[in-house]
């Protein structure tokens, strides 16, 4: 293994990403967490853009207001739409240059694909689908954690001492949005990518939109059943509450392995991951792989035959 000086790394770099012309939510619930890191290390928090002209600016002051202190911003039609060439080169480029301690991804399709490509390019670690990170008061090192072996545990990752930045992704919603102040000032600073059009291997046609997505993710009210629903024919009953309530509808993965509704519906470890205002879970036992989904939900409801369920263990209120 190559020695590395682990000194010259510093500050912590959040992955700014967008696309059809927004910042994903992802980027700015990290600035958040971000700051914590940071101020854990005494260093810097920073973002790292890469878009066409036009949007740069527009971009990297959003990620001011939402505690960046320096954004890292290439601009160029290479990178206009996300491809893992240019923005792989993009980052690379900054990193090898910058040193960034720790650098942080959404965990989006983008964000997954991007990370990989990256971490693998540079040697360095990536704990992927973390749930909470901090820093380590003795070794100063990046604790990551995640669900492992199933879900049915959680494991804390530190990173081999001699690679460097500690990188990871994080799932939307594990964490809170940060208030925006567009009063905060901060610095742009400008890099050139050493990359044309004719070096990226992929074109980007088109977009084909596909049908009407679930948007669990954004939704302030979300109504999911479970096993305890009995059959398909129950979830009438869960889509005329969300109907009501103007709630989406979400579901566990023992009703979505039935064949009861879809797997964009599901929720938990290997679904996706909400922060609704309110959660009614009808039917759903609460395993620790559902709970990894929902349980930082504002408030709990938990509709459930079996009074001993877990699910009444993280619910705010529970009828049986």
């Amino acid at each position: 293994a190559v020695t590395i000086d682990t000194s010259a790394y510093k500050d912590v770099w959040i992955f700014i990403e967008h696309e059809f012309g927004k910042v994903s939510n992802v980027s700015f619930e990290l600035l958040g967490e971000g700051r914590k890191l940071a101020d854990g290390l005494g260093c810097q928090l920073c973002g790292m853009l890469f878009a066409d002209k036009g949007v740069v600016d527009q971009f990297a002051k959003e990620a001011i207001a939402h505690g960046a202190e320096k954004v890292y911003v290439m601009e160029s039609p290479v990178l206009s739409q996300y491809r893992t060439d240019s923005y792989a080169n993009a980052a690379i480029q900054l990193i090898r240059k910058y040193k960034p301690e720790i650098v942080l991804f959404g965990a989006t399709t983008q964000g997954r694909d991007f990370a990989g490509t990256v971490a693998t390019t540079l040697e360095a670690g990536l704990t992927a689908d973390c749930t909470g990170l901090d820093i380590d008061p003795e070794t100063k090192y990046l604790r990551q954690t995640r669900p492992a072996f199933g879900g049915n545990i959680m494991a804390t990752i530190l990173d081999y001492p001699n690679y460097r930045p500690q990188m990871s992704t994080v799932r939307p919603k594990v964490f809170p949005m940060p208030a925006r102040d567009d009063s905060r000032k901060g610095e742009i600073i400008r890099e050139t990518l050493q990359m044309t059009e004719d070096q990226v291997r992929t074109k980007v046609l088109e977009f084909i939109k596909g049908a009407e997505a679930v948007n669990l993710v954004d939704a302030e009210i979300i109504v999911s059943g479970g096993r305890g629903l009995g059959g398909a024919e129950s979830f009438k009953v869960i889509r005329e509450l969300a109907k009501v309530l103007g709630a989406a509808v979400g579901a566990s993965r023992a009703a979505v392995d039935s064949g009861w509704i879809p797997y964009e519906h599901q929720v938990g470890q290997t679904g996706r991951t909400v922060r609704p205002k309110i959660y009614f879970a009808c039917g759903i036992s609460g395993s620790i792989q559902h709970q990894a989904g929902m349980k930082t939900s504002d408030i709990i409801v938990a509709i459930n035959k079996d009074a001993e369920a877990p699910i009444f263990k993280i619910a705010t209120f529970g009828i049986v």
